[in-house]
């Protein structure tokens, strides 16, 4: 064996003791090494990244960040420390399903069904969404007022405002009441369509301050309302 033979041998017997050392021993099984800010994958039967997009790992929020209060909706409908917070706070311990976003929006809805269903006289609609208590105060304008002969003209614009003035659970039963900010154009027309009230050209600001109620045991998820009255 010749000196050259033998030099190749040691030194190539160097450069594979130095590649053991720094990379370790392989079984076969490894993963693949990982590059985060690689686009290219590692599986090479995956597709490819299109155009210049980076594949970043994903962010992780720090541990000592405080987890979002369950509460968190409820104090942006009401202060804090405020016994409408506290009353909305008694609700949703006792119906974990009260969503206060939800609430609020249904309320927005069930306003204009009940303004525009008194309006048209339906009965049908406001037995649904009224106590019977309230739905009896309602009936009574609505028979009063055909007995005259007289028809409401009523359009609605919209709602500028809701606002939570108070909320308290009594017993199971929850209490929520509003304070609604709406844009009407309202009027009462006689037999003849003469003008016996408000005005049908004219957009009128309404305020009123309603109450809605519901058994937070009950199936039946909606909320009925039970107690009306006009802000001045």
């Amino acid at each position: 064996m010749g000196f050259g033979t033998i030099f190749f041998i040691v030194v190539a017997a160097v450069v594979l003791y130095q590649l053991r050392s720094v990379l370790g021993r392989r079984t076969g099984h490894e993963r693949p090494p990982y590059d985060p800010y690689s686009s290219r994958p590692t599986d090479l039967s995956a597709p490819r990244e299109q155009g210049n997009v980076v594949t970043l790992p994903s962010r992780r929020l720090p541990t000592d960040e405080p987890a979002p209060s369950r509460y968190e909706a409820i104090d942006k409908a009401a202060a804090p420390g405020s016994p409408a917070n506290a009353g909305l706070r008694r609700i949703q311990d006792a119906d974990p399903s009260f969503d206060i976003g939800e609430f609020l929006n249904g309320a927005r809805a069930a306003y204009e069904m009940v303004v525009t269903g008194f309006a048209d006289g339906d009965r049908k609609l406001l037995k649904n969404l009224l106590s019977p208590e309230v739905y009896q105060g309602f009936e009574s304008s609505i028979v009063e007022r055909e007995s005259r002969g007289e028809r409401m003209q009523s359009t609605f614009v919209g709602i500028d405002d809701v606002g939570v003035v108070a909320a308290e659970l009594k017993g199971r039963e929850a209490f929520v009441t509003l304070r609604i900010v709406s844009q009407l154009i309202s009027a009462t027309l006689g037999p003849k369509g003469e003008v016996v009230d408000g005005d049908p050209e004219t957009v009128a600001e309404v305020r009123d301050i309603w109450t809605f109620a519901r058994d937070t045991r009950s199936r039946d998820p909606n909320w009925k309302l039970v107690e009306t009255e006009s802000e001045e």
